[in-house]
């Protein structure tokens, strides 16, 4: 049985590359597989504009400014409810802004689909329970984990992160 990746386009403002759904849910499943989730999982990946994120932002986390994006945990201390029509964990929401990774592909100077593929991994993290809010050796254990998966679909790092809060 495998997982559901659901991928919904909410935006004008960048056109979505051919293969990034395909490369949305290879990062899933490599997530999936390298924390050894042992449920078939569903996810839903929505591509929003800067305008939307920032909506959602200042709703649930009472900042009023784009970020790049967001994850909507559905689970909790590894409890999932499940999807009766396809035996799938309701693993969460995974929300994009398209504009924003155009904008940091830009300036780290690498692909759109491979911001993408490391917001995806990022926010994935996210809804299995990790957190960087913190910093610290959470951080740097959330950071190997990205590193890697990301490396394992053939997009090592090049250039240093900063994920502004």
């Amino acid at each position: 049985m495998s997982n559901k990746v659901l991928i919904t386009n909410d935006q004008k403002a960048v056109k979505v590359p051919s293969g990034l759904r395909i490369l949305i849910r290879r990062a899933c499943n490599a997530v999936l597989e390298y924390e050894k989730f042992a449920h078939p999982a569903e996810i839903s990946v929505t591509f929003v504009d800067n305008a939307r994120i920032a909506e959602l932002n200042n709703e649930y986390r009472n900042k009023p400014m784009p970020t790049d994006v967001l994850s909507f945990p559905l689970g909790q201390d590894g409890e999932y409810d499940v999807n009766e029509a396809n035996g799938c964990v309701l693993l969460g929401d995974i929300v994009i802004s398209m504009e924003r990774a155009m904008e940091q592909a830009e300036l780290y100077g690498h692909a759109l689909q491979r911001e993408v593929a490391f917001l995806t991994v990022h926010s994935m993290l996210h809804l299995l329970g990790y957190d960087h809010e913190q910093g610290g050796l959470e951080a740097v254990h959330m950071r190997e984990k990205e590193e890697a998966v990301l490396y394992q679909l053939g997009l090592p790092r090049t250039v240093s992160y900063t994920i502004d809060e």
